[in-house]
């Protein structure tokens, strides 16, 4: 089956639409899925809440959404970097529910695989605990995190063959496999696309049975966050 579409605006017709749940791959700005956040600007929808590490930065990744009022509430672990992310939720425009970075890696994965809801030790006795189920294990208490399951995933992967079978290259893995497993729609920005068979099976990092649609983005941007440059001593 050739699950790639001719543009990022074609994989998300007839999927996306206002008020869903959606998860978002990438770390910072490493990993993320460029043409399809573009994409999903450019659709309209609004009143999304987004699953996702962080927000992107200020007029790129998620930012660009923020920026646009399509964002309604944000699930995430970080979001330093977002001087309108910060506006809005110290103007109480918009909702946001801090998880532990661990937790919410965790909330994706045991959502792919069928766990609604799972223990653990982190945030206990913090704010992360408020209104959840505890519990004591073996003398420690732990607290109760429900699975996430969301409408639609947005991936970045470096590679795809023609069925969804994914490779992702270094660091810009991070929440993305877990993101596209949790998605009951899983959408998949690559940077290359090869025949069903191209990649051997002891290469694929996602199977392509998570993988729904496929949309090319030859050449992303890639922007580096911050970028440091070390002086020389005497130069």
């Amino acid at each position: 089956m050739n699950k790639v579409y001719p543009s990022a605006a074609d994989a998300l017709k007839g999927v996306v639409a206002d008020g869903q749940l959606l998860a978002v791959g990438g770390f910072g700005l490493c990993g993320i899925p460029e043409a399809l956040i573009d994409a999903l600007k450019d659709s309209g929808v609004k009143d999304l809440t987004v699953i996702s590490n962080n927000a992107g930065v200020d007029g790129f990744g998620l930012g660009k959404l923020l920026e646009t009022r399509q964002i309604r509430k944000m699930i995430a672990s970080y979001v330093g970097e977002n001087k309108e992310f910060e506006r809005q939720y110290l103007a109480g425009e918009l909702e946001l529910e801090f998880t532990p970075q661990g937790t919410l890696a965790e909330k994706l994965r045991a959502g792919g695989a069928g766990i609604p809801a799972f223990f653990t030790k982190t945030g206990v006795g913090t704010l992360v605990a408020e209104g959840k189920e505890l519990r004591d294990f073996d003398g420690e208490t732990y607290v109760m995190e429900r699975s996430l399951v969301p409408e639609v995933s947005l991936v970045k992967a470096w590679r795809a063959d023609k069925s969804g079978n994914l490779q992702f290259r270094l660091t810009a893995r991070n929440f993305n496999p877990a993101a596209a497993m949790a998605g009951k729609i899983c959408i998949v920005e690559v940077e290359e696309v090869v025949e069903t068979g191209a990649i051997a099976p002891d290469e694929i990092h996602l199977p392509g049975i998570y993988v729904h649609r496929i949309v090319l983005n030859a050449n992303p941007e890639k922007r580096i966050e911050k970028r440091t440059i070390t002086e020389k001593q005497g130069a």
